[in-house]
């Protein structure tokens, strides 16, 4: 039978300009996927600016992009993270999904998504 020990502990930097809805979306994915992960948000950062000393302090295992940032910004902000943590998982919510779609739907994607990032460790 398998382990029932959920894997982790996985630290993970958001980078939102909205950071109360990063944290609330986040702490539903969490939630959602507690019994196979260990997901600590240890942070969010509110601008591309602020992703090199987030990522240099907390050595995070993750980063996730949020929707609103256009793919050259994605881009920059996982090149910037993995400038210093070479091993980061990174994640680009697609453009536009919370305007389109809703909160729901970015949780939704997460869902469908963190498992395979994760276990591709």
């Amino acid at each position: 039978m398998a382990s029932t020990t959920p894997k982790g502990p996985f630290k993970l930097v958001t980078v939102n300009t909205a950071p109360e809805r990063a944290s609330r979306l986040i702490g539903r994915m969490v939630e959602a996927l507690k019994d196979k992960y260990t997901i600590i948000h240890a942070a969010n950062c509110e601008t591309i600016d602020e992703v090199a000393p987030k990522v240099t302090e907390i050595q995070p295992d993750v980063l996730f992009c949020a929707s609103m940032w256009t793919a050259e910004q994605a881009e920059q902000i996982q090149s910037i993270a993995r400038s210093i943590r070479p091993n980061i998982k990174t994640h680009v919510i697609p453009h536009g999904l919370q305007v389109e779609k809703g909160p729901d739907a970015i949780v939704e994607y997460l869902l469908e998504n963190v498992p395979q990032l994760l276990d591709s460790a």
